[in-house]
């Protein structure tokens, strides 16, 4: 499974795996990539836990409306990050296990992971300009 991005830089139509050993680029111009992706239950161990790069996670669920408003803000901050980190999407209500893993009690719950271990967490929604300086802050620890 991949998904399409496209580049910030140049427009190009980008494909990237969930699971990587690196960090995606532009096949045309070689700009770092937004590496924006979902998990579950089954997957989780791989796109977070081995991820090459530090990962916000967003534990949302459909039908949260502050979740609605936080994942463009946070597809923002993963726009402006390319390269420096990986955006994974968890919706709590299909990944059960891991809601009860992180003790989700509300959403959206976003943490960032760093080597599978949670350096950051925070609940609720904010503006894009907020979740970045709270990325850049756990990011620098």
């Amino acid at each position: 499974m991949s998904d399409i991005v496209a580049c910030v830089g140049c427009g190009q139509r980008n494909r990237i795996r969930p699971i990587a050993t690196g960090t995606p680029v532009c096949g045309k111009c070689r700009k770092p990539l937004p590496w924006i992706t979902v998990a579950d239950d089954v997957t989780f161990a791989g796109i977070v836990e081995q991820s090459p790069l530090p990962v916000v996670v967003d534990l949302w669920a459909a039908w949260c409306m502050p979740c609605r408003m936080v994942g463009p803000a946070l597809e923002q901050v993963a726009r402006d990050l390319a390269g420096r980190v990986k955006l994974v999407k968890v919706d709590v209500d299909r990944a059960p296990v891991l809601s009860r893993r992180f003790a989700v009690q509300a959403v959206p719950t976003l943490l960032v992971m760093k080597g599978g271990e949670v350096e950051a967490r925070q609940s609720g929604a904010a503006p894009a300009a907020v979740l970045r300086r709270w990325v850049e802050q756990a990011l620098s620890l």
